[in-house]
């Protein structure tokens, strides 16, 4: 698992996760992801691209990470490759209608930012 952050400006910061996030993965990652997107960016945006595996313990610590966003008034939105496993959980879960899911990241900064 890996997880890693890039603030761009002082409105956004790109959250990046690779690996999976099945109860091990999200174990090593959640607390870390909680806190970054709770950071004083008004939008985030999670770049899901490399991740290999989302169960539904990862999937809880997105929507967590997401009200934690929304609570103080941002943002949070998801970059994930369609057709992937990961886009599919999403889709299956309904998650995809509570955070704004893109393939493109530069699409998904604009919403996040809008």
């Amino acid at each position: 698992m890996s997880i890693s952050y890039d603030d761009v400006g002082s409105d956004l910061r790109r959250i990046g996760i690779s690996g999976r996030l099945d109860m091990p993965g999200t174990e090593e990652i959640a607390t870390k992801l909680v806190e970054l997107a709770a950071a004083p960016k008004r939008a985030v945006v999670v770049d899901l691209s490399a991740l290999k595996f989302l169960a539904s313990i990862g999937i809880r610590a997105l929507i967590a990470s997401a009200k934690e966003v929304r609570r103080r008034g941002g943002k949070m939105v998801l970059v994930v490759n369609g057709g992937s496993t990961v886009r599919m959980s999403l889709e299956a879960t309904g998650v995809d209608q509570l955070i704004p899911v893109f393939e493109d990241a530069f699409d998904a900064e604009k919403a996040a930012l809008a």
